[in-house]
């Protein structure tokens, strides 16, 4: 994903949950960034171009222990 994308895709992020802390970094692979919530690592942002339409796929895994109060 190039710098602007990830940019983009950041904002929509930060808009749509009302969370500036919401942040994108890149590096992980072309195609693939992390999403960090108050700098902790809590999904990933897969970009697929299919036939000149692009789409972001969000991942995010949840962990049984992660739902104990």
């Amino acid at each position: 994903m190039t710098k602007d994308e990830i940019n983009r895709v950041q904002n929509y992020l930060r808009r749509t949950f009302g969370n500036d802390t919401i942040s994108v970094k890149g590096g992980v692979k072309e195609d693939l960034v992390e999403v960090m919530v108050d700098g902790e690592f809590i999904a990933t942002i897969s970009r697929d171009d299919e036939e000149g339409e692009v789409s972001y796929a969000l991942s995010m895994a949840i962990l049984d222990f992660d739902l104990e109060d």
